[in-house]
């Protein structure tokens, strides 16, 4: 629920780092890193799918009665344009079916990015692959539209992105390294 109500009401306000706040808690990629936390924190594989799927599905309705009571365009985006066509409902139907659908995924992945080591690290780095394709993707096609403040946002999510795999990488092989020197270790000293 919380994110979207940050997206939305961050969103109403002129200043320049509230509207940097509701460009991150806008974007696919948080809300897809919302469905792995939800699936990381859960026990079960099932539960985690059930419960990612339908926290986001009501973040998604948060959001968009959130953005009814405060009718302000993100800049550069024309939401006449998009699948909601203006209309609340029809955007709580569509992305409201978007987020059961790829959320529930993303639930169990994230369950799944629990698995210690290179078994999991795949999943962990779903979130900074998304964030870098999604902010990629955006200043390639709406960086002009939007802004230098919005095109400086995604710069430096795309470039946070690349600096969480790569520790998400690194830890993963220290915590490999060490685990196989710990145990030649204690074979050699038998």
């Amino acid at each position: 629920m919380a994110i979207g109500a940050v997206g939305a009401l961050a969103g109403a306000f002129a200043h320049p780092v509230s509207h940097a706040v509701s460009v991150v808690f806008s974007a696919g990629w948080s809300w897809a890193c919302f469905a792995l936390l939800v699936g990381y924190f859960q026990r079960s594989k099932v539960w985690a799918a059930l419960s990612a799927s339908s926290a986001s599905a009501v973040g998604v309705t948060v959001y968009y009665l959130l953005k009814a009571l405060s009718p302000v365009d993100p800049i550069g985006q024309d939401f006449a344009a998009g699948p909601s066509g203006g209309n609340v409902l029809s955007g709580i139907i569509v992305w409201g079916i978007a987020a059961v659908v790829f959320c529930a995924p993303l639930g169990l992945f994230g369950n799944l990015a629990r698995t210690p080591g290179i078994a999991g690290l795949p999943f962990r780095l779903l979130v900074p692959l998304i964030a870098y394709l999604e902010t990629s993707w955006r200043l390639d096609i709406e960086a002009a539209a939007a802004g230098p403040a919005v095109a400086f946002t995604w710069s430096t999510i795309r470039a946070l992105a690349v600096l969480a795999a790569v520790v998400l990488v690194g830890h993963t092989a220290w915590r490999w390294r060490t685990r196989h020197n710990s145990a030649e270790v204690s074979a050699a000293s038998e």
